[in-house]
């Protein structure tokens, strides 16, 4: 993904897939909740549901990806036009997230077992919209923030400490690159010139003026 092309600077997505389920008119409903983030990957999942769930009626699906939430996809997989795919993207789209932040890069799919009992549009649309929203209910979310990731140098012996330092101090610390003669300390921060002059302020201090901080890119990172 190329953050450059992006105007988000965060957005919320799954942590880990998840799998609920209703019973609606004795109608089966397994709602399956993945994170993806190509059109590519969605569609893998929904064919390998429609291989493990091969006597199921209906497998509609809808996703949403990218930070900007630019691919929206839905499929009502033979049930009434508008009654499935659409009401399950909206259950993603219009999510409200504590944060203010948006839902993306998530897929669902709901499988649906029929009961023998006809549930109208109406019905329809409530039951792939409920099925969306109970799964988001039970499903772990986490933030993923745009970050400018910033490097100094640290002596092998020094490179924990700091990194437990900058952690306690609430810095996004990223996997340091460990070489013969140094260790990079990675640390990510929001990409605007105070975040960057704060934590220049904080390497000099924590390091006592030997850390020499450079920029390095722009990642999406998982606040976790």
């Amino acid at each position: 993904m190329n953050t450059n092309d992006s105007a988000a600077t965060r957005y919320t997505t799954l942590t880990s897939d998840c799998v609920h389920e209703l019973e609606i008119k004795r109608s089966r409903f397994i709602t399956y909740l993945y994170r993806v983030e190509t059109e590519a990957a969605a569609r893998e999942h929904i064919a390998a549901l429609r291989k493990s769930h091969f006597d199921a009626r209906h497998h509609c699906s809808a996703f949403i990806l990218g930070p900007d939430r630019m691919a929206q996809r839905s499929n009502d997989d033979g049930e009434p036009s508008g009654t499935a795919g659409i009401p399950m993207l909206d259950a993603l789209a219009k999510r409200e997230i504590a944060d203010g932040s948006v839902l993306s890069d998530v897929l669902a799919v709901v499988v649906r077992y029929f009961g023998g009992i006809k549930l109208g549009a109406g019905g329809l649309v409530r039951a792939y919209s409920e099925a969306v929203s109970s799964a988001l209910d039970q499903a772990q979310l986490h933030l993923r923030q745009r970050m400018r990731i910033h490097t100094f140098a640290a002596s092998h012996a020094d490179a924990a400490r700091y990194e437990n330092e900058l952690r306690a101090a609430g810095y996004q610390i990223e996997p340091t690159a460990w070489h013969a003669d140094a260790a990079i300390v990675q640390v990510g921060i929001p990409d605007t010139p105070e975040a960057a002059d704060q934590l220049r302020t904080h390497i000099a201090t924590l390091t006592s003026g030997a850390g020499e901080l450079a920029a390095a890119n722009t990642q999406w990172v998982d606040l976790i």
